[in-house]
C-alpha cells in the first residue's frame, strides 16, 4: 500500500499545524482574571465523525459565560469556514482578547487581519499546552460524548441538524456550576433568574 501511495482516510491527530511563515503571538491569559462577557473569546477546531468520512467543526466561545457564539462545519481545513464563524460571532458583539492555538488557520493573514481590523488583542496558546484553551476543550468533550458519538451522521445536513440542536441545548438549557448554576445564555446576556436582569 505504501508503494502504491494508498492510505486510509481518517482524521489526523493534529488538526492545527502551524507554519514557519505565519505570525505567532504571546499567550495573554496567564493570571488574567476574567470578570465579564466579551473580555476573552476563544476558538478551536475538532473533527466530527460521520458514517463515512468526517467533517471539521470550529466553535467560538466566550470564556466568561461559556456561551458558544458561533460554529461552522467544513469538509476541508481551509481558513474560510473559520472566517465565516468569526464574522457570525462579531455580528453579535465585540471583544477585547481573542485566544486560539497556533494552527495555520489562526495564524493566517486572513484571520489575523480580521482581528486587527476590529482592534482585537491576539493571544495564542503555547506549543503543546492544551490547558491554555481548557474551556473549549471541555466543550469538545461534551459535544463528542453527548451528541456525536451517539449518532451516526449520514450526511452534512444530518450533522448540521444534530449539532444545531446540541448547541441550542448547551447554550440555553445546560446549567453550569461556576456561574451559580445558570445557563451560558443567561450569563452572557446578563439575565439572572433570581432578580430578572442584572444591571
Amino acid at each position: 500500500m505504501r508503494i502504491m501511495g494508498l492510505e486510509a482516510i481518517y482524521p489526523r491527530k493534529r488538526l492545527s499545524v502551524n507554519t514557519k511563515e505565519h505570525l505567532k503571538y504571546p499567550y495573554l491569559l496567564k493570571n488574567l482574571k476574567i470578570v465579564h462577557p466579551d473580555q476573552v473569546w476563544s476558538a478551536d477546531i475538532t473533527y466530527i465523525r460521520m458514517a463515512k468520512g468526517f467533517l471539521y467543526l470550529i466553535a467560538i466561545m466566550d470564556w466568561y459565560s461559556r456561551y458558544v457564539l458561533s460554529w461552522k462545519l467544513s469538509n476541508t481545513l481551509d481558513v474560510f469556514f473559520c472566517i465565516e464563524a468569526l464574522n457570525d460571532a462579531l455580528s453579535i458583539s465585540k471583544l477585547g482578547i481573542f485566544n486560539c492555538d497556533q494552527g495555520s488557520q489562526f495564524t493566517s493573514n486572513e484571520w489575523i487581519g480580521m482581528l486587527k481590523f476590529h482592534n482585537i488583542e491576539i493571544s495564542m496558546d503555547s506549543r503543546g499546552r492544551v490547558f491554555d484553551n481548557i474551556f473549549i476543550e471541555r466543550l469538545w468533550r461534551s459535544v463528542k460524548y453527548e451528541e456525536v458519538y451517539i449518532n451516526s451522521y449520514e450526511t452534512v445536513k444530518d450533522a448540521t441538524r444534530g449539532l444545531a440542536r446540541y448547541f441550542k441545548l448547551y447554550n440555553n438549557k445546560r446549567l453550569h456550576e461556576s456561574p451559580g448554576y445558570m445557563t451560558p445564555y443567561e450569563v452572557y446576556y446578563g439575565f439572572d433568574r433570581r432578580v430578572n436582569f442584572v444591571s
